[in-house]
């Protein structure tokens, strides 16, 4: 008889947890006595508001930075450091199963130790706070409070009722998941990245609805950890915004490995029954019903905005879309900015951080950086990778740009094919009649560590013309970076230069 799946997530409270508490969020601490005015005050502690502070303090101004849960904010605690460490061991399990391809035997006995995947999540993560730890803040010199915050007006907010006033403020409150709507799943409960890590038993059938970034990361890790997995999309193919060719790469990968792929579906009910979840699907007109141990709602992002009261300080803001923000990151109060997920659209950790370095400079320095000169790179981290940076070729159509992709399969590089990682390309998109990089989108294994070659280019305003004269390192992947640039060059080769040629050869 099967054991029955026991879906109360509770934390546990070994010492890799009470070492993370302690750097995120001491239990003893006591906010400071707050001095007549900051220069600059920080509202939420993740990724933006950690590298404003930062750069405030080494600035010398006088910063504090408020935090109402855990220094580090999704990233840290429940987003990219715990998820690529799952997806990590994930990948090791995938890899043992598939040793034949490889030309080695699949072990006899393959076992998945959830327990003790979980708990190598709980020590790297607790290794990393230490970087971002509250102690650690306040000896470089930033002030650090713990608490709700309310704004009072213009130039000043409150913290647990403590009130401090400022010369300009900088909100990183970030986003939480934006759950969807479904009648019965608040009652059957669920997860989202919030509550996912912490899980200590393997669920043996996983229900993950939404295909965006982490919806697609945890599916296959699931998946790849030993849960049936299904995941639901309503709609055509995964990352609604990658290229379809990109997505539809991703999808073949996810059948690969065995996940039940429900495209065009919607989940329109849930109920506990024996202590299963049952989930009624549409696709069409035709309907189902699943049953599902554990159901991971991943969506999507909605910022933090509600209980600030925003109105008494003069920023406008809406619920869904978050802070409303100018290309210097500037609230509709002068002395307000925003930054991250809390007024951004794209909602990733390195976007965060820079987009926060931009509105420190524009509100300590007077600076006038503008959010949209940023190039910045993205990755799906599944298997094979997604990244992507710059333009895609229907956002050039939109904008008039006249558009030329060149596209190296992977199955083209020597690296790939001796490492059978043969699925995916490189396609790099210019603007016709000239070698400017307008972006980039890679499939691969290490997708994200090769996107930065050509996000580098990009930044520093470098061709095509001149990528073709970079020397790779033989045999490596990022050769099919090197091979599209040449496929450029040889785009110059016009009939009339080659007739040239040829009269020069044949003298």
């Amino acid at each position: 008889m099967t054991a029955t799946f026991d879906a109360t997530v509770h934390t546990p409270q070994d010492a890799f947890e009470c070492k993370r508490i302690a750097d995120v969020h001491p239990a003893a601490w006591n906010n400071p006595e707050s001095p007549d005015r900051y220069q600059l005050v920080i509202v939420g502690a993740g990724p933006a508001g950690l590298a404003a502070a930062a750069d405030a303090a080494a600035l010398g101004a006088r910063v504090a930075l408020i935090e109402r849960h855990l220094i580090g904010g999704t990233c840290l605690n429940t987003g990219c450091v715990p998820s690529k460490t799952l997806i990590r061991t994930a990948n090791v399990y995938a890899e043992m199963r598939d040793a034949a391809r490889y030309g080695a035997q699949v072990p006899g006995d393959i076992r998945v130790d959830f327990a003790a995947v979980m708990a190598r999540l709980r020590r790297i993560r607790s290794h990393l706070t230490a970087g971002s730890s509250v102690r650690r803040l306040a000896a470089s010199g930033v002030d650090v409070y713990f608490g709700n915050v309310r704004f009072g007006g213009a130039d000043r907010l409150s913290v647990n009722g403590q009130e401090l006033r400022f010369d300009k403020a900088l909100i990183t409150t970030g986003a939480r998941p934006d759950l969807p709507a479904i009648p019965g799943l608040k009652q059957a409960g669920f997860l989202t990245n919030a509550t996912v890590f912490d899980l200590t038993e393997l669920p043996p059938r996983l229900l993950v609805i939404g295909g965006g970034p982490l919806g697609c990361e945890l599916a296959q890790a699931f998946q790849r950890l030993g849960s049936q997995v299904t995941i639901v999309q309503d709609r055509p193919l995964f990352l609604e915004r990658e290229e379809r060719d990109a997505a539809q790469i991703l999808a073949d990968a996810f059948a690969r490995d065995g996940i039940e792929v429900r495209l065009n579906t919607t989940a329109t009910g849930v109920r506990v029954e024996g202590g299963d979840k049952l989930v009624d699907l549409v696709s069409a007109d035709y309907r189902s019903t699943i049953r599902v141990d554990a159901i991971l709602a991943g969506v999507g992002r909605r910022p933090n905005v509600q209980g600030l009261e925003l109105e008494a300080a003069g920023v406008d803001y809406d619920e869904c879309t978050g802070i409303a923000v100018d290309d210097h990151l500037c609230s509709s109060n002068p002395r307000i900015y925003a930054a991250g997920d809390v007024c951004l659209e794209d909602k990733y950790t390195d976007i965060a951080a820079d987009s926060a370095r931009i509105a420190l400079r524009n509100a300590l320095l007077g600076g006038r950086e503008q959010l949209s000169k940023l190039v910045i790179p993205w990755c799906t981290y599944t298997d094979p990778e997604i990244a992507h940076v710059g333009m895609y070729v229907r956002e050039a159509n939109r904008r008039g740009i006249p558009v030329k992709t060149f596209t190296i399969p992977m199955h083209e590089s020597d690296r790939a094919i001796t490492d059978s990682e043969e699925r995916g390309f490189v396609k790099v998109h210019i603007r016709d009649g000239s070698d400017r990089i307008l972006g980039a989108t890679i499939v691969s294994r290490h997708a994200g560590d090769m996107i930065n070659e050509i996000t580098l280019a990009m930044v520093a305003d470098i061709g095509l013309r001149t990528l073709a004269k970079v020397i790779h390192a033989y045999p490596t992947k990022t050769e099919a970076i090197r091979q599209a640039a040449l496929a450029y060059n040889r785009t110059r080769m016009t009939p009339r230069l080659l007739a040239r040629l040829h009269r020069w050869l044949a003298r």
